[in-house]
């Protein structure tokens, strides 16, 4: 049973949150909630009341001069919904000129936010960097559906359904726990070497092939990491991402990354190979640019060396290995089947025909296939929340075997 904090704000959607309320309590959670002014236009605070059993904290009700402080010392997570524009730009700018807001800036537990809004809102592009940094800042967010708007437009920004919140804020709930004692215990002091971002294979000086990848998912895994104390050794790609971690290793092609990799793989514990490896390279590197003459052009590719492969057959028994596989189709049996082939103790593997995650995207959602037969879907999150759950079962599956 654990403490749920539920704020309302002015929207229209705020009838959903009665229903939200509604699965906390059934699930046996005690639930106590916030409602803004605005909020009040829509439902009565009487509602929320009844559902929840306890006191409604209203901006202009409040029993204590120091009640939002009560409020989130007692949270042991605090869920928004709606969250609408104007809260959202609030919360980011650290704005505190209600009880609710107060509140969130008190807070020491998780916050989720549900945004709901009209679609052209909720593409501005102010209300989209207040998202994006919100984010940056460890909030999470839950996205919006696409469907028929209260505005009888149709787009995105509708607010996910109750149920679908409630199952979100529950899971959040149920891995923190896991969460703090990986962040204080299981990650501190170990080492951890991770590849990300594209290799380039170049044909003459100007023309190269390559693997789609942004690097955003393999630099989460280090920035997660290094956050829960881990040693961090990152081997990327060339990404136009800006990062402070300590010790990235540059690298342009897949023979780079090979010998760079073979430098650390032994000190490694923990190795997750989130980098797209180009699997052929040109057989000839032309020092000059070759001059278009003919209509068809022939190269003769040949493979490049499997850092995977070579790592799931040389790790020790005492190193957890994690892959990735970005697939199109069939990825269940194209994740097992590397699993099986590469001798990892993990795959984790993501569907990169859909366009609202992975490439470019600051979500995913990922499927992590167990070498014991086991399997677990993330549901669509952020990269930075999956990374949390990728180095969680890692962190674990170290411990076992550590203790075997």
């Amino acid at each position: 049973m654990s403490n749920i904090l539920v704020g309302v704000t002015g929207g229209i959607a705020c009838y959903k949150a009665a229903y939200l309320v509604r699965e906390f309590v059934r699930a046996g959670h005690n639930v106590k909630v916030m409602m803004t002014k605005n909020a009040e236009k829509f439902v009565g605070h009487t509602t929320f009341e009844a559902l929840s059993l306890n006191k409604v904290l209203r901006d202009d009700d409040t029993p204590t001069p120091i009640s939002h402080i009560d409020y989130a010392l007692w949270a042991d997570i605090c869920i928004i919904a709606p969250a609408t524009a104007n809260i959202i730009g609030k919360i980011n700018a650290g704005i505190a000129d209600n009880e609710l807001l107060s509140t969130v800036l008190a807070l020491t537990c998780p916050l989720v936010l549900a945004p709901a809004m009209n679609t052209n809102m909720f593409h501005n592009i102010a209300v989209q960097e207040n998202i994006k940094s919100l984010k940056s800042k460890g909030v999470n967010i839950i996205d919006t559906e696409s469907g028929l708007l209260a505005c009888q437009t149709t787009g995105e920004g509708k607010m996910a359904e109750p149920s679908q919140i409630a199952e979100k804020v529950i899971y959040i709930l149920s891995n923190r726990k896991n969460n703090l004692q990986i962040e204080n215990d299981l990650l501190n002091g170990i080492n951890i070497l991770i590849t990300a971002g594209p290799t380039k294979e170049y044909i003459d000086p100007v023309r190269y092939i390559t693997n789609k990848s942004s690097g955003k998912m393999g630099y989460a895994l280090a920035e997660e990491a290094y956050k829960m104390g881990a040693n961090i050794t990152l081997i990327s790609g060339e990404v136009n991402i800006s990062s402070s971690l300590p010790d990235i290793k540059f690298v342009t092609s897949a023979d780079d990354m090979y010998n760079l990799f073979l430098d650390n793989f032994n000190g490694a514990d923990i190795i997750i190979m989130a980098a797209a490896v180009a699997d052929y390279t040109p057989d000839y590197k032309h020092n000059n640019k070759i001059k278009k003459k003919d209509e068809v052009m022939e190269l003769k590719l040949i493979k490049t060396k499997d850092i995977l492969a070579y790592a799931g057959h040389n790790k020790t028994d005492n190193q957890v290995l994690v892959g990735f596989a970005a697939e199109t189709d069939n990825m269940e049996e194209y994740a097992k089947d590397k699993l099986s082939k590469k001798n990892a103790d993990i795959i984790a593997a993501n569907d990169v025909s859909r366009k609202d995650i992975g490439f470019d995207s600051d979500n995913n959602e990922i499927t992590l296939y167990f070498k014991n037969g086991d399997k677990r879907n993330t549901g669509k999150q952020s990269k930075s929340d999956i990374a949390k759950i990728i180095l969680t079962e890692s962190a674990i599956l170290l411990n076992e075997k550590r203790n075997n």
